[in-house]
């Protein structure tokens, strides 16, 4: 397992492993996908602890973003690493999905991602 998920209802929070990578990135999207497939209504990725993402981590993101969209499920993440969040950045992902510093201002206020606007 890949992930720790923890659930409060229907929100599920899943935290992510220090490297995101190719060696991992399709166990993650699977992971990712399990959650949304067991009716999550929101799901909090903690990207917290990451320090590292590539390309295929990215596409692990974007594609469990475009899974929870047509489900119905909000996809929130939490970046704290300056390395992911540029990378999060450069690939236009910050533009695709809610962003926020720390899981508690995700669970938070609905307008309160990418510091309030």
């Amino acid at each position: 397992m890949c992930c720790t998920v923890l659930w409060a209802d229907l929100v599920a929070v899943v935290t992510l492993p220090a490297e995101i990578d190719i060696t991992n990135a399709d166990a993650i999207r699977e992971e990712l996908l399990s959650v949304i497939n067991q009716g999550a209504e929101t799901m909090i990725v903690d990207l917290s602890k990451a320090r590292f993402c590539d390309s295929a981590g990215v596409s692990a993101l974007v594609r469990a973003f475009r899974r929870a969209t047509s489900s119905g499920t909000k996809m929130r993440l939490v970046v704290a690493g300056p390395a992911v969040e540029r990378v999060l950045t450069l690939t236009g992902v910050d533009r695709l999905m809610e962003i926020y510093p720390n899981v508690d201002a995700a669970l938070g206020s609905p307008g309160s991602a990418n510091g309030g606007g």
